[in-house]
């Protein structure tokens, strides 16, 4: 079956109103708890107001203080920024702390935003460089009950053990990100299933055709193959209300403010650095309503979310409060979502086949 989890992505516009906006996290996580959702994704985002808590280790904590039974998964800890061992740690102790409740979700860090790297000392060069050898060492932490030694470019370590040791074994779920077509088909060829961002439809159905291929030329039989669609997840901005010109009424002013919100400070940074990671030749999905949101009333959304399971994903990272939407209205969306959609795919799909 279509499984349905929340993508808490909170903006605050006003550092005045940081503390109001994350209290609205909380008790948005303890509604999602309420409700059944599976996962509560967070992300990870620095100096911009685009995601309020910001620290979505320490975030992660408070979380699962606060609920019961819902997972909580990181959309993605930014780890080029991070320690890996300190980040290790952290990881095992929300482990611990959840009982193994905890994904892992890890990504080199933004693609886009300078001022995070350069807020925190970091060549953005080196971005995915230290990414790929931050996940090593964080495996072998996790691995190692003796104790290692790591001997790289970025780090020098003589480690005797990690602790905690993590509760989940042999170490906590781990699930990587993937932005580009080719990201997936590296991960594919690994076996791995992986987080998608926003795109089309067409995009996804194409891209998810392209990584089972992938996964079996590289020798994995059908029954890895879906193992790992399942566990992969694809990410949409979701607003529902009881008729579909409300659901739009909503949804489609605070799309367009969040992502031109999310632009500002990379904008201003390019106008007095002249420093720019990626620059886009054309509007992304991401922040094209037609392919990135899905407003409208129950039965409309659920034909969405029947379309996105054709494609043979096994889950939907739904972003529900966008932008400057104010809290009540996100919680009202998210309750109609759980009531009024996601049972219409309680019932158990078939199996996917690798093509």
């Amino acid at each position: 079956m279509l499984r349905f989890s929340n993508f808490l992505f909170p903006e605050s516009r006003d550092p005045d109103r940081d503390a109001e906006v994350i209290a609205d996290c909380v008790a948005e996580a303890k509604l999602c708890d309420e409700l059944g959702v599976e996962v509560l994704w967070l992300a990870e985002h620095h100096f911009d107001g685009n995601c309020a808590y910001v620290d979505p280790v320490t975030f992660a904590a408070a979380v699962l203080a606060a609920t019961r039974h819902i997972k909580v998964g990181f959309a993605v800890a930014q780890v080029s920024l991070h320690h890996p061992m300190r980040l290790a740690e952290q990881m095992s102790l929300l482990d611990n702390l959840g009982r193994g409740r905890v994904i892992v979700g890890l990504g080199r860090g933004t693609a886009y935003n300078v001022y995070e790297y350069q807020g925190y000392g970091i060549p953005h060069e080196e971005a995915l460089e230290r990414y790929e050898e931050a996940e090593g060492i964080m495996l072998k932490a996790w691995t190692s009950p003796d104790g290692f030694t790591h001997e790289g470019r970025h780090w020098s370590l003589k480690v005797p053990r990690l602790r905690p040791a993590s509760f989940t074994k042999p170490h906590p779920y781990v699930i990587r990100a993937a932005s580009s077509e080719e990201g997936a088909l590296h991960l594919a060829r690994r076996g791995l299933p992986f987080l998608m961002n926003v795109q089309s439809n067409e995009v996804t159905a194409r891209r998810l055709a392209l990584y089972r291929a992938a996964m079996a030329g590289a020798g994995f039989d059908a029954a890895h193959v879906a193992r790992c669609m399942d566990e992969s997840w694809v990410w949409r901005n979701v607003v529902v209300a009881e008729t579909d010109t409300e659901a739009e009424r909503i949804g489609i002013p605070a799309f367009e403010a969040m992502q031109e919100h999310r632009q500002e400070l990379r904008e201003r940074i390019y106008a007095e650095q002249g420093i720019i990671m990626r620059k886009e030749t054309a509007p992304p999905a991401r922040v094209n309503p037609d392919h990135a949101l899905i407003a409208g009333s129950p039965a409309t959304v659920a034909r969405c979310m029947a379309e996105i399971e054709a494609t043979g994903v096994g889950g939907v990272i739904c972003s529900f409060r966008l932008g400057p939407m104010p809290a009540e209205v996100a919680a009202r969306s998210i309750r109609l979502f759980m009531e009024k959609v996601a049972p219409r795919f309680a019932a158990p799909r078939a199996s996917q086949a690798a093509d």
